[in-house]
């Protein structure tokens, strides 16, 4: 035994020593009141401490030990290997098994590994062909067994499997190479196959994303049709403080105008006496407000920013309808896009509607037959009547809110102010409008005809009427009175008699050949200029300030019912079934096209040419690529008999249309 284990206590050494004797009775009691006995591990715990000093306590051996501890304590104080240490006590076995993987390993489990809800989300595939055959289909052609470089590409195509013809030795080589031949064809064959199921793949893609771009379409057009709403209100509400900051002002100017004021110098008692048996001084009459200040006129309704949803909806595509009248839409005319809308129809009603609403705001009242022919200009409307005279109306003053949902004031009285109009059904028919909303707007009525008008145009303070009387006049708005009256038959003698070859006979009108022909069918007013379409198949040019004719258009063989022209071209629109542009700078025609009915109302802006031609669809020709396409009910996949357009105007891509039973319809064109 080692000299320290001598070494130790006297005591430690008797582990022999006799226990004493525990009653029987006590022998629970002794177990739970003493402590285990040690003794022996405390035992075992000298034998190892002695087994390790005597180890140490050898040369080269304890050098050994205290060099390992040495390096073992110097390693443990680097920074780095404390915080791997640190780090890997607090490793979860989990991780530390995956730090045992390599990171390609790793990565490749990554890769292979689905989870179960994305495998439920695979779309099911169809497809007769493998993801293998695919890829070898968007590989190039294989060229010409024989060229330059075919042996290399053969040696590629085994690379990716495919399986070459087998050569056999016992084959003659034109044998061989037909094989060889017939394989490649095969192949080529079968992959062309393939392709033509990745292209229909493709446009299937292509026609689900096509779809889902007309959906995100079609909701911002919804987006866009509640802020053009959202706008019209505003600036509705916009309007109205307007109009109150206009009243207050003029009340404030007023009770500064009736004001008592300090006078001047005082008055003697003769004046003062004369004050009283005068009415009412001077001084005191120049201050009161006029009449008609008391009654403030309100603002024109006038958009500030103009609506460009229709601009953006497909061409053909419907607004609106609306059940007008109960009788054939002889003339209509709007302002603008979304705008203020006037009709006329030979139920011998004028109704004013807006547009962005869709319903009737009022009845221009004053005919006392139909109306023939209108034209709105802003805020004015002139409207020719088959009773010979024409009214012109100013909308600024009607007292309407167009965004008011309840038209009918209250206390007004629905059973006086019966118009004659009547639906089948109730539903349709708009709501009536008080019989008084459209009582300050007559301004003055033009009377010289003797018959009644058929066409009427004005251009500031220039309004030129056409009559079946066979004249045309010129009025002065301001004035309000006729300047110049033009004979059409006597332009047509003058021209008949300058005509040698036409032995002094002057051409049948319209009349002749269509008994419901106007005499003057349509006429446009700009500056001096005239252009006036009669039932003989004539246009004429006037010089107002000569009232003579400086240029005739013959080509018609049916009167004119419609015209326009710009700077250069004039369009014409006639009985005879066609469409007429003419080039003003030279007379001549420069392009024309015919339809299977009359032209009875014709109209175009900056990109198409629009007409009613006696069917249930408006004709249009657009301008720039020369194409043709039908706009209108009759267009429209829904079955059903539909009543013929008599009437079309267009601005800016936005189509109204009148028909036959009194329905107007809104497009987008």
């Amino acid at each position: 035994m080692p000299p320290s284990a001598r070494r130790g206590s006297p005591g430690r050494g008797r582990s022999t020593s006799p226990r004493p004797l525990i009653p029987p009775e006590h022998e629970d009691a002794s177990l739970i009141d003493n402590l285990p006995d040690t003794r022996q591990l405390q035992a075992f715990g000298r034998k190892v401490t002695a087994t390790a000093s005597s180890l140490i306590g050898t040369e080269g051996v304890a050098q050994h030990y205290q060099n390992a501890l040495g390096e073992l304590h110097r390693e443990i104080r680097r920074p780095m290997l404390q915080r791997s240490v640190f780090s890997f006590a607090n490793t979860t076995p989990r991780e530390i098994v995956r730090s045992r993987i390599s990171v390609p390993e790793i990565q490749q489990r990554a890769l292979s590994y689905i989870p179960d809800e994305i495998l439920h989300n695979i779309p099911e595939d169809t497809s007769e062909f493998s993801l293998f055959q695919g890829f070898q289909a968007s590989l190039p052609d294989e060229p010409v067994r024989g060229s330059k470089h075919g042996k290399r590409n053969a040696r590629g195509q085994r690379l990716i499997g495919e399986e070459l013809g087998d050569e056999d030795a016992s084959l003659p080589p034109s044998m061989q190479k037909l094989k060889n031949q017939k394989h490649s064809m095969s192949h080529r064959l079968e992959m062309m196959g393939v392709r033509k199921h990745m292209c229909v793949a493709e446009i299937l893609e292509i026609d689900n994303k096509i779809a889902n771009l007309n959906t995100l379409r079609k909701m911002t057009l919804d987006r866009l049709a509640g802020l053009e709403i959202e706008e019209a209100e505003l600036e509705q509400d916009l309007l109205g403080v307007d109009n109150r900051i206009e009243d207050l002002q003029e009340e404030l100017d007023d009770a500064a105008a009736l004001a008592p004021k300090s006078p001047e110098r005082p008055s003697t008692a003769e004046e003062e006496a004369g004050a009283e048996d005068s009415f009412m001084s001077e001084s005191i009459y120049k201050k009161l407000p006029s009449p008609k200040s008391k009654k403030h006129v309100k603002r024109p309704i006038r958009r500030i920013s103009m609506p460009i949803l229709h601009e953006h909806l497909e061409p053909g595509s419907k607004i609106k309808e609306l059940p007008a009248h109960n009788d054939t839409i002889t003339a209509l005319d709007f302002d603008a896009p979304w705008g203020t809308l006037v009709t006329a129809s030979l139920d011998d009603t004028v109704r004013v509607w807006d547009l962005s609403a869709g319903r009737c705001i009022g009845m221009l009242e004053g005919h006392l037959s139909s109306v023939r022919c209108l034209q709105v200009e802003e805020n004015i409307v002139a409207t020719g009547s088959m009773d010979a005279t024409i009214r012109l109306w100013d909308l600024s003053k009607a007292e309407y809110a167009p965004l008011d949902n309840r038209i009918n004031k209250p206390g007004d009285d629905d059973d006086d102010d019966d118009d004659g109009l009547a639906f089948e059904n109730s539903a349709d028919a708009p709501p009536a409008p008080p019989p008084t909303i459209m009582q300050d707007c007559p301004m003055f009525s033009l009377e010289s005809h003797v018959d009644e008008v058929t066409a009427l145009h004005f251009r500031g303070d220039t309004l030129v009427s056409g009559s079946a009387d066979k004249t045309l006049r010129q009025w002065d708005l301001v004035k309000g009175r006729c300047v110049q009256t033009l004979d059409v038959l006597w332009a047509a003698a003058q021209a008949s008699a300058t005509d040698t070859t036409n032995n002094g006979q002057w051409r049948g009108t319209g009349r002749a050949m269509d008994a419901s022909a106007d005499f003057v069918g349509a006429i446009q007013v700009f500056d001096a200029a005239l252009a006036c379409g009669t039932a003989d198949g004539m246009v004429r040019l006037w010089d107002l300030r000569s009232g003579q004719v400086h240029r005739s258009l013959v080509g018609h063989t049916g009167p004119v019912t419609a015209l326009q022209f710009d700077d250069v071209h004039l369009v014409t629109a006639s009985a005879d079934r066609s469409i007429r542009i003419w080039d003003l700078r030279t007379g001549s025609i420069y392009d024309a096209y015919a339809y299977d009915n009359a032209v009875t109302s014709m109209m175009f802006d900056a990109r198409r040419i629009v007409s009613a031609a006696g069917e249930d669809v408006v004709k249009v020709y657009d301008k720039t690529d020369g194409r043709h396409w039908n706009c209108g009910p009759g267009a429209m996949e829904e079955e059903g008999r539909r009543s013929v357009i008599e009437r079309v105007r267009i601005k800016d891509g936005y189509l109204v249309e009148g028909r036959k039973d009194g329905t107007v319809g809104v497009w987008s064109c």
